[in-house]
């Protein structure tokens, strides 16, 4: 379990993260089982509360994971052999 934020800082709720990733509150849950997310409980009983730092930085995880897979696929689709100059145009313009 992650360890206890410091005093002062300011969690978010679940439901608050959810809004604004426009996720269903369960993923995030999810995202804060699986690491992505840092979040701690708080209270008796205990309910999930979100570091506002790691929201940024799912954010900018996502964004940077979003730029490669685009690079990826342009770099794939330069990739055909008659862009090289070897092999046949199967249709030529």
């Amino acid at each position: 379990m992650p360890e206890t934020p410091e005093p002062g800082i300011r969690l978010f709720a679940p439901a608050q993260v959810a809004e604004m990733l426009q996720l269903p509150v369960d993923e995030v849950i999810a995202l804060v089982l699986d690491g992505r997310l840092r979040g701690t409980k708080v209270g008796r009983p205990g309910r999930w509360r979100i570091e506002p730092d790691s929201v940024n930085a799912y954010l900018d995880d996502q964004a940077e994971e979003a730029r490669r897979i685009a690079l990826w696929r342009e770099s794939n689709a330069a990739s055909f052999p008659e862009l090289w100059g070897r092999g046949e145009v199967r249709n030529p313009d």
